[in-house]
């Protein structure tokens, strides 16, 4: 009876660290989820006027921008399942009331880099956008080719001399220039929490099948 003791031990503590690992990550996804379904009501919500002042704690702020572009741009690295290569669109963007913007304007293929895009007024809905694409191992831009490799916003505003402002377009808003526009949604926030809890909950099917397994093999051992 001894030879039972400490594998049963074992597998009833094991067991249970993995199951409330598991649970911790349920709680995590409805957490995540509610995070979630918050932003994209604040996504959704009626656009104001942009705000005089604005920092990352105004991120995915709904805005009405009305103004025209004057031509600076950068271009963005980036791509589309199923469409291929291509570049975000982040012009500089001067509002009805003088004020320089970042606007990232939405996606054009790649075979459109070199082609004009002079300044074109634009009427449009928006969300304030701070995105976090930097790391220690993002490339430095290519300023003599006009390629970024993320939307690094301080960097970008100091490149155009605009404020450190990003309004990521909804809409064209009047912009016939070929560019799609790529709103802020929630779909790239991501939320792994439902799969690490069937994880975790797996692994503790197996350690009590291996618990299963040894106790059996001490059993078989003794006949």
């Amino acid at each position: 009876m001894r030879r039972y003791i400490f594998p049963v031990a074992l597998g009833i503590l094991g067991c249970a660290i993995l199951v409330a690992l598991g649970l911790w990550q349920v709680q995590r996804l409805a957490w995540k989820e509610a995070l979630l379904a918050g932003i994209a009501a604040r996504i959704d919500g009626p656009a104001g006027p942009l705000p005089a002042t604005a920092g990352p704690e105004a991120k995915y702020t709904p805005v009405h921008v009305a103004g025209h572009t004057t031509g600076q741009e950068a271009l963005v690295l980036s791509g589309e399942k199923g469409v291929g290569a291509g570049f975000q669109v982040i012009a500089a963007f001067q509002t009805r009331d003088g004020r320089r913007i970042l606007l990232d304007r939405g996606y054009i293929p790649e075979a459109a880099k070199a082609e004009t895009r002079p300044p074109v007024p634009l009427d449009l809905r928006g969300n304030l956008h701070w995105p976090e694409e930097t790391d220690s191992y993002t490339l430095a831009p290519d300023l003599k080719a006009n390629i970024w490799f993320a939307r690094d916003v301080p960097k970008m505003a100091a490149a155009l001399g605009t404020e450190p402002v990003l309004v990521v377009a909804a809409e064209a808003g009047g912009d016939a220039q070929g560019i799609r526009p790529m709103p802020i949604s929630t779909a790239g926030i991501p939320n792994d929490h439902l799969g690490y809890a069937i994880t975790w909950f797996s692994l503790a099917g197996v350690w009590v099948g291996m618990t299963l397994l040894l106790l059996w093999r001490i059993r078989q051992r003794q006949v």
